[in-house]
C-alpha cells in the first residue's frame, strides 16, 4: 500500500526510524447478488456491494468473462457494482 515504508523522527542530533507494513484487508461482499426474473426483451440489473471501494471485480456468465458492450453494461461506483443486461433473451438465463 502507498503508506507502507520507513518513517524517521530526526532531532538533528539523533534519529529513530520505524518500518510501517500495511496488511491489505480482503474484499468481502456486504450485499450479495440476488436471483432475478425478467421478461424477454427487457433489461435486468444485477447488483452487489463490496466492503472496499473501487476493488477490481470481474463479471462472468458461467466461465465466460463479460466485457462492456451493447449487450452488457458494467458499472462500479465506490463499493457499488452493477451488471446491466439489455434486451434479455432465453439464452441469457
Amino acid at each position: 500500500e502507498a503508506d507502507a515504508g520507513e518513517y524517521t523522527c530526526d532531532t538533528g542530533d539523533q534519529q529513530t526510524t520505524a518500518a510501517v507494513l500495511v496488511k491489505a484487508l480482503p474484499v468481502l461482499f456486504k450485499h450479495w447478488l440476488k436471483n432475478e426474473e425478467v421478461e424477454e426483451g427487457r433489461a435486468v440489473v444485477l447488483h452487489c456491494e463490496l466492503t472496499k471501494p473501487n476493488a477490481p471485480v470481474e463479471w462472468r456468465k458461467g466461465d465466460t468473462v463479460l466485457q462492456s458492450s451493447d449487450k452488457y453494461e458494467i458499472r462500479q461506483e465506490g463499493t457499488h457494482v452493477e451488471l446491466i443486461i439489455y434486451e434479455v433473451e432465453a439464452q441469457d438465463a
